[in-house]
């Protein structure tokens, strides 16, 4: 029985790990794409809000069938999706936004990939889990790291406004673990198609109102090597970098936990490095490369310094219920 509980256990992780990486991998692949397309004449918040909405359409279908004939199951989470919707879709884009207009881009970017350390606090102060060395060295690997990929210390900004919203962001993508690691008997599916179309309905409101630009064309986009039309990099950046990132995101929480799953996304950093060099040409340099070895090190140290998860149930089921091993 034991080795039964063992092994579930770690094809869990396994799993989770997998779902990590999928979901930071098609994260990171947005930033190229939208950069193509801000060069063919997009803003950003347009490219967001299309982004978000083509996601909700997208998943929409597959979360159908899981409230076809259970309604009560919508309505009793009714608060999660709202707030999903509000604060780790639209609230953080728009946080991001505001904070890119004020600052460096790398400067906005390293402050909000510090939501791993955000989430370690909540962690801490809602549920005493105290982090320990492990969890604290692999933090500070994770940030150094971030800091050397971001190139962040050849020019700083210290607009305090655009610190605030930079802040701002950094609160919603901690509170996208957290929230993503609750609600295990509603389906990622749901969860995912819900936040992102009322994000995206939220995005829109706020460029009719002047808050964020929305200006789109049907110029084609331009990448290193090729040229496309306008829909095909939406196409991908709505299905890829947006329906999927967010259901093997959510997905991955839940079977790691927010502290693990929010290290591990470090690592879109590097896949959008990787992109950035396939797409825009932009190779990365040898400190950038270093500093993608720290991000690596701060997620095995991180995963080192996480309690032994056992699960009750199905260890694949979306609603098992993982339980910390403390002997």
């Amino acid at each position: 029985m034991e080795t039964l509980t063992h092994d579930a256990a770690a094809r869990r992780l396994r799993t989770g790990l997998l779902f990590a990486l999928a979901s930071a991998t098609a994260f990171g692949l947005s930033g190229p794409l939208a950069r193509g397309l801000m060069n063919a004449g997009w803003s950003a918040a347009a490219v967001v809000a299309v982004r978000v909405l083509l996601a909700g359409v997208v998943l929409l279908p597959l979360a159908w069938p899981h409230l076809r004939n259970n309604r009560k199951l919508l309505r009793d989470n009714a608060k999660l999706v709202v707030a999903y919707g509000l604060v780790a879709v639209a609230g953080t884009q728009l946080a991001y936004f505001n904070a890119v207009a004020r600052m460096e881009v790398g400067t906005a970017l390293l402050i909000e990939f510090a939501a791993p350390i955000a989430v370690v606090g909540w962690l801490w102060v809602r549920h005493r889990q105290r982090p320990g060395a492990a969890t604290v060295a692999g933090a500070i690997l994770g940030i150094t790291g971030l800091m050397l990929v971001l190139d962040v210390v050849s020019g700083v900004s210290t607009d305090p406004v655009g610190i605030v919203w930079a802040l701002g962001s950094m609160v919603g993508a901690a509170t996208y673990f957290v929230l993503s690691d609750q609600g295990s008997d509603l389906p990622g599916t749901v969860l995912a198609a819900g936040g992102l179309l009322i994000g995206g309905v939220v995005l829109l409101a706020a460029g009719t109102v002047g808050i964020v630009p929305l200006r789109a064309t049907t110029n084609p986009v331009v990448f290193d090597d090729f040229t496309t039309p306008w829909w095909l990099p939406i196409l991908l950046i709505g299905i890829v970098t947006a329906a999927i990132s967010y259901v093997t995101g959510i997905a991955a929480t839940r079977r790691l936990g927010s502290r693990l799953a929010s290290f591990v996304a470090l690592t879109e950093v590097l896949a959008a490095l990787v992109f950035a060099w396939l797409l825009l040409g932009e190779a990365p340099g040898p400190i950038q490369l270093l500093g993608g070895v720290l991000i690596l090190l701060g997620v095995i140290a991180v995963r080192l310094g996480e309690p032994t998860v056992t699960t009750l149930g199905d260890p694949e089921s979306p609603t098992a219920e993982p339980q910390l091993d403390r002997t």
